[in-house]
């Protein structure tokens, strides 16, 4: 008896000490809890890549309007456009949301990140190459090339592709198609935010707002499609959990602790980087039209973006629940702008000013929406990109036939 007492308490001590060593043996399915630092890490780093696209994308966009390339032309969004978008983004959230309960979300997956694989390297090649152009010397050679698709013949010749290429866009498409392998395969979240960036300065060079009304029609639609969908119901939250899609930023509250294989992600939206970053892009437009050589309007809605999404994250973190991000940058991107027009007796030159007139007669209005709320659908310059984004067929145009 003694010895198999003896016995027992060697065990019991080998035990403990075994515990001693590896404590976390017995916390491993524990939630983890993110440290001040990292979620503070976290945060900044999601406010300074949201403010990437929107600070870039806008001056792009001055640059696209004057443009006479067809293929840099912008889409531009019409009051009736942003009366209609709040309703079929609900629609088009809602039915995902059906979609990824009714179907196995591991096939649904797989075949959005086929789909934005293509959207994704395209986006994030016409993002690199105005940087490409820059660093290539004078001496490259640079080849231009065309790829055409037609349909029918003689008057009836329908063009469906017109892209116009160099070897520039040839080395900016292979380096975002190594991104775009490395996101297919691991999923990991540098791939992800490297298109999720692209697609946000896509979006908000290529979406024109026609002037300030319809932009207060587009983002007073979308300040009430956000909060019904994240308050009154888990519609948003399911969908954004789900889709494995690089639509949203995502930055790592444990990377102090894990390095590049963290796993718990703080996320922001695209659409509430998108959505008020048009906006903030047609004030800078405004401010172009003035030729008063002052960004006024345009920095004072960039700032009040910042205050927007700081307060965002401020109350999310007080409350610990999902906030909808618009319902504080709605008011701050629209109310900051208009505050400094009443001050400065502009508001009337503000609310007359048409965007629309900067943009050449040709330029394409937007007739399709983004198949996931917010998200920007303007990817490609040459293939009508929002149209690919809804699965629409692209724009055709009728080719005139040469005389000979």
């Amino acid at each position: 008896p003694d010895s198999s007492l003896l016995h027992r308490r060697k065990r019991t001590r080998c035990f403990s000490l075994s515990s001693m060593k590896h404590p976390w043996a017995l916390n491993a399915t524990a939630k983890f809890v993110a440290t001040p630092e990292g979620t503070a890490l976290a945060y900044g780093s999601l406010v300074f890549m949201a403010l990437l696209p929107i600070f870039f994308g806008a001056l792009r966009s001055v640059t696209c309007s004057k443009s006479k390339n067809a293929a840099d032309m912008p889409e531009t969004i019409t009051s009736r456009d942003a009366a209609r978008f709040p309703i079929i983004a609900s629609c088009t959230l809602f039915g995902l949301y059906l979609f990824f309960k009714v179907f196995s979300q591991e096939y649904i997956n797989l075949l959005l990140s086929v789909y934005f694989f293509v959207l994704g390297v395209l986006a994030l090649s016409h993002t690199m190459s105005p940087l490409m152009s820059r660093i290539f010397p004078a001496s490259f050679p640079n080849k231009q090339y065309q790829l055409l698709f037609t349909q029918g013949s003689g008057e009836s010749k329908e063009e469906i592709v017109n892209y116009e290429f160099d070897t520039k866009n040839l080395v900016c498409l292979l380096i975002s198609s190594v991104v775009g392998v490395w996101y297919l395969l691991k999923k990991h979240w540098i791939a992800n935010n490297l298109f999720g960036l692209a697609f946000a300065l896509n979006g908000v060079e290529l979406l024109h707002l026609n002037n300030v009304s319809t932009g207060c029609i587009l983002l007073g639609g979308l300040f009430v499609y956000d909060v019904f969908w994240v308050f009154g119901t888990n519609v948003m939250v399911t969908v954004a959990k789900s889709f494995e899609a690089p639509i949203k930023l995502v930055f790592p509250q444990d990377l102090l602790e894990r390095g590049l294989e963290a796993s718990n992600f703080a996320m922001l939206g695209l659409g509430d980087i998108v959505i008020p970053g048009i906006f903030i892009a047609l004030l800078l437009r405004f401010d172009v039209s003035l030729k008063k050589n002052s960004r006024t309007y345009f920095y004072s809605s960039f700032l009040a973006y910042i205050f927007g999404l700081g307060l965002t994250i401020f109350v999310m973190h007080t409350f610990k629940h999902a906030q909808p991000a618009l319902l504080y940058l709605v008011p701050a991107c629209v109310g900051f702008p208009v505050v400094v027009a009443l001050f400065k007796g502009e508001l009337t030159e503000m609310f007359s000013y048409e965007s629309s007139e900067e943009v050449l007669p040709g330029s394409p209005r937007l007739t399709s929406f983004p198949t996931v709320s917010g998200s920007p659908a303007s990817l490609a310059s040459s293939m009508d990109a929002v149209s690919m984004a809804t699965g629409s067929s692209p724009r055709r145009r009728r080719l005139q036939p040469t005389s000979m």
